[in-house]
C-alpha cells in the first residue's frame, strides 16, 4: 500500500490575499484535497506543490458533497481553513 505525498503547505498570508478569478469572492482552504473552493462559483482551484493554481481551466467542479453548508461558512473576506474539525 503506497502512502499519500506528503502536501507541500501554502503560505497562510498568500491565502488571505487570493480570491477566486472568476466571482472575486472567498476561497476555502481543503488541506486534505489541496484545493482552495468557491462556493460562489461551485469551482475547486488545484494546489501543486504549494503553488495554487488560480486557472479556471483547471478547476474542477464541486458537488454538494463539496459544498460547506451555510450555516458553518466563515464570513466573508479571505481564504478559511478547512481543519476537518
Amino acid at each position: 500500500m503506497t502512502d499519500k505525498p506528503e502536501a507541500t503547505p501554502v503560505d497562510p498570508k498568500l491565502l488571505d490575499l487570493l480570491v477566486c478569478p472568476l466571482t472575486k469572492g472567498p476561497l476555502r482552504y481543503d488541506r486534505e484535497r489541496q484545493e482552495l473552493v468557491s462556493e460562489q462559483a461551485g469551482l475547486a482551484y488545484p494546489i501543486r506543490d504549494g503553488i495554487p493554481i488560480m486557472l479556471v481551466d483547471e478547476a474542477r467542479p464541486i458537488d454538494e458533497d463539496d459544498r460547506t453548508p451555510p450555516e458553518v461558512q466563515a464570513a466573508p473576506g479571505g481564504a478559511q481553513a478547512d481543519d476537518g474539525s
